[in-house]
């Protein structure tokens, strides 16, 4: 192991509160659950465990703030003072909130170091955006006048997947506060602790008692009380597909705004024209990234026949290369896996395709790493000889295993690509920017990356075709998704009208 490891900056914090109304509160029965760390399989913190009837307390105090309090009634620039003061005090406690990211996830230095600062930045996009996001004036016939209005939708449940705790949290929570929502935030129960501690960082910059609720809780009590709820005005979920259609199922009940960022299976296309040494560089991100935890993971890599074996040879040789171990250590690659529960599901989807007739050109075990034997470790995986049919082509295994096959010609990798009940994100490697702008024009995904291994920046719409979800997070758009669109016309004629002629 190298010696550049992070000094350690947090005071340790054995309890995590739930926050309801603008207050830290015990749960209403006092169950709690632990947080274990996923490199060391040690217990970080006990939290709070919320109930129906902790649900319904942040219901009530969300829907109170929304319909009497004053949040939606600021100035636009004060509540874009508040967004800025709230990714301030990130700012100020960068470090620490990094730390507790690891902690809670198992993920290495530099990549929570990178999604908190886009939470940070999600904050300050926001606190921008909000200040043009306004109604229209529309052509009318004359003496008749029509403008529109952007208004808060109201009360919306958030809920929060475990594999980016902390950024998916900042998605949600800062376009709904921008435009004047209330939230009610449930987080995984795998990985609450940053979501928590972004919750009293949101009251320390001044949004209103209400306003923000934090409830870690289980999915099938809490999320499922949320999305049921009748005053409950819109959910936004991120996570996987299965879970998503039950949400989509009960949230029609009542007839909810709802948002759906669901699983996926990119492709990643090599065309034999790519400089192949960034594209090794950009493929072994887009899916060792995270530990492979990502849903818009580019875990089906095709590459053109031309230089496949030249390619696969590169793209083997530095995946080998992937360090594994302690996350404080700054030349660590890749962290450890989220649980017990996630690691034999990974280790069953390889087992399956060696069982199919495929060949695991590196990786394909359970990872032994020094020094945190009880953590949750998997080597980083390419898989060759596949086919189209098998479950590790066809199913999100999410963690860091790719399937890598050649293609002849572009109309094949189109094809290949669009070959997917999913459409969340793709790649594609080329030097001819005219067959990249047709292939992309012909890729069935929310998501086109273009000589370029990032799918997710402030500004740039996120979200999937397909079996992937919908609706757009991360962008302007996504302040539509939280605000009514409200319609005024007037009449300013000097006649009184008489339409009925009566």
């Amino acid at each position: 192991m190298t010696q550049q490891v992070q000094e350690k900056v947090l005071v340790k914090r054995d309890f995590y509160h739930l926050i309801i109304n603008g207050e830290k509160v015990e749960s209403s029965n006092g169950e709690t659950f632990q947080t274990i760390n996923p490199a060391t399989g040690e217990v970080v913190a006990t939290v709070a465990k919320a109930s129906q009837e902790d649900a319904e307390r942040a219901v009530q105090a969300a829907r109170e703030a929304f319909d009497f309090g004053k949040w939606k009634q600021y100035p636009v620039n004060r509540r874009a003072q508040v967004l800025n003061k709230i990714a301030a005090i990130m700012r100020s406690r960068f470090n620490e909130i990094v730390e507790l990211e690891m902690l809670d996830t198992g993920k290495s230095l530099g990549t929570a170091q990178g999604q908190v600062n886009q939470a940070i930045e999600d904050f300050e996009f926001y606190a921008g955006a909000i200040v043009g996001h306004r109604g229209a004036v529309n052509n009318m016939p004359g003496q008749f006048h029509n403008y529109t209005e952007k208004e808060p939708v109201g009360v919306c449940a958030q809920i929060v997947p475990w594999n980016y705790p902390l950024m998916m949290a900042a998605w949600k929570i800062a376009p709904a506060i921008a435009v004047g929502c209330s939230v009610i935030v449930k987080p995984a129960s795998l990985t609450p602790l940053t979501a928590i501690v972004l919750g009293e960082i949101c009251l320390e910059a001044g949004v209103p008692a209400g306003v923000v609720n934090i409830i870690p809780g289980s999915g099938k009590d809490v999320g499922n009380y949320l999305v049921e709820h009748q005053q409950v005005d819109k959910v936004a979920f991120t996570g996987s597909t299965p879970v998503g259609k039950g949400i989509m199922k009960k949230a029609s009940q009542t007839l909810k705004r709802v948002t759906l960022e669901l699983g996926g299976k990119s492709p990643n296309l090599i065309f034999e024209d790519a400089d192949i040494d960034a594209a090794v560089d950009g493929s072994l991100y887009g899916i060792f990234y995270n530990s492979g935890q990502s849903c818009e993971a580019r875990s089906r890599l095709y590459v053109h026949k031309d230089i496949y074996n030249e390619f696969l040879e590169k793209f083997v040789a530095k995946t080998k290369a992937i360090k594994l171990g302690d996350p404080f250590d700054k030349g660590t690659h890749m962290g450890a896996i989220i649980d017990q529960d996630q690691l034999n599901t990974i280790d069953g989807y390889v087992k399956s395709a060696i069982e199919e007739g495929a060949t695991i050109l590196t990786g394909g075990k359970v990872a032994a790493v020094e020094g945190f034997e009880n953590g949750f470790w998997y080597e980083p995986t390419i898989i060759t000889d596949v086919t189209q049919s098998m479950k590790v082509v066809r199913e999100e295994i999410f963690g860091p295993v790719v399937v890598v096959m050649p293609f002849s010609d572009e109309k094949e990798a189109i094809r290949l690509a669009n070959d997917s009940e999913f459409g969340l994100g793709s790649a594609i490697w080329s030097k001819d920017g005219a067959r990249a702008t047709r292939v992309a024009n012909q890729i069935q995904a929310g998501i086109v990356m273009v000589n370029c291994p990032f799918s997710a920046m402030p500004g740039t719409p996120f979200g999937g075709y397909k079996q992937s979800g919908f609706g757009r997070e991360l962008c302007i758009e996504t302040l539509d998704l939280y605000t009514e669109t409200k319609s005024i016309i007037s009449y300013y004629g000097s006649r009184p009208l008489n339409p009925l002629g009566v």
